[in-house]
């Protein structure tokens, strides 16, 4: 499977294309502020044709570009219902007035065709199966992606860190059961993806990532008291 990944924009937002191979179709993850035109050269790099982009979750330094890169190509955008609304009003994940300007921009829309995701499906598009499991606690509608050895875990999972949930739809005790659920049940081998910063395997955090060790040997009784953290949008 060929995973190509860049980080996008002030955010430095990691989008990721995945494909079978160089030439093929292909499957678009959170294509953020400023991912249009890296994007455009990643497919022409490896001769990729988009056939859909997938949502981890709807925060507007994920979605920025969905609308435009889903129109230009003319394919789907797929999201989980519970964080779909932020598609057409990024500011509901912000916990700003509705209408607020962002870096200037003021209206906003769906793509044309936005499918939902549920837990436990599988999206099989451009020759590729990607697991999709919930994984709230970031937002309302978190999801992770898993396809082969590879672990698109969005805002929920950092080398070393977790994703933030001080903000609207965040939830510190969902994060962690769905991190207890989702990746710690993971074989050390996949490679995790995540929405920021570099990649990491289960392996290493299971071992490292001293929110998953606090997890992993405290929250079967309970005994879990973490720091905040604020990483990522």
């Amino acid at each position: 499977m060929l995973v190509v990944g860049f980080p996008a924009g002030p955010f430095e937002t990691n989008c990721w294309v995945v494909a079978p191979a160089r030439g093929e179709e292909c499957l678009v993850i959170d294509p953020g502020v400023g991912a249009e035109d890296l994007l455009d050269d990643v497919l022409a790099e490896h001769k990729l044709a988009p056939v859909a982009v997938l949502l981890t979750h709807g925060h507007l330094d994920h979605i920025w570009a969905v609308t435009p890169v889903c129109g230009a190509k003319d394919i789907p955008a797929l999201i989980h219902p519970a964080d779909r609304p932020m598609l057409t009003d990024p500011t509901a994940g912000l916990g700003v007035p509705s209408g607020t300007p962002i870096f200037g921009r003021l209206e906003w829309a769906e793509p044309s065709d936005v499918r939902e995701l549920s837990d436990g499906d599988t999206v099989s598009l451009a020759g590729l199966d990607l697991q999709v499991d919930w994984a709230p606690g970031h937002t309302k509608g978190s999801v992770t992606f898993t396809a082969g050895t590879d672990f698109f875990s969005g805002d929920l999972l950092f080398a070393g860190s977790i994703g933030r949930t001080d903000m609207p739809g965040g939830s510190y005790a969902e994060i962690l059961d769905s991190l207890a659920r989702v990746p710690l049940r993971l074989p050390d081998e996949m490679v995790v993806r995540p929405g920021h910063g570099p990649d990491t395997t289960i392996g290493r955090e299971r071992r490292m990532n001293p929110f998953l060790v606090e997890i992993a040997a405290s929250l079967a009784d309970g005994d879990v008291s973490l720091p905040p953290v604020t990483r990522g949008l």
